[in-house]
């Protein structure tokens, strides 16, 4: 899309939620998604989302596991644009994707099976962000958060 509308991602990246109000343009912190940081980074969003997308839309159907996946996206993108300077801008879908890694947690926890590798794997790619830079964990941990809520939600509703 870069290459046909080259300032594209410049109308879809997360700043700070002082521009979204000065601006009104919410629509970002779901457009965010959509950006990424270079091919490698898509490249581990879109199999991030196929290793826990299959299982999650197996328990959940795909409408819930929508829900879960828009939510946790959502809350990762208030915590990052919150907690942004002034200056910074977020890419990428990792908060979905820390969300999609928290809902399965639950699931795993509700049916029984041991979910210490899910939580070992989440706190490696929490200590990765942080030893790397430039890692938005607060978008991480926002989504991961709302995953594990929403996860709980659309549960209950069974």
């Amino acid at each position: 899309m870069q290459i046909v509308v080259p300032s594209i991602e410049q109308h879809l990246v997360l700043p700070n939620i002082q521009y979204l109000q000065a601006t009104n343009e919410w629509y970002r912190l779901f457009t965010v998604a959509l950006t990424h940081a270079g091919l490698l980074h898509l490249g581990f969003n879109m199999y991030s989302l196929m290793v826990l997308g299959n299982p999650l839309e197996e328990a959940f159907g795909k409408n819930k596991l929508l829900i879960v996946f828009f939510v946790s996206l959502l809350t990762g993108s208030l915590a990052s644009s919150y907690f942004a300077s002034a200056y910074s801008y977020s890419v990428g879908a990792s908060g979905a994707i820390f969300g999609l890694f928290g809902a399965l947690a639950i699931v795993g926890k509700r049916i029984g099976a041991d979910i210490r590798s899910i939580v070992v794997i989440i706190g490696i790619n929490f200590v990765i962000g942080f030893a790397m830079g430039g890692v938005d964990w607060r978008a991480h941990l926002g989504g991961l958060i709302g995953g594990v809520v929403a996860a709980q939600l659309v549960m209950a509703k069974r």
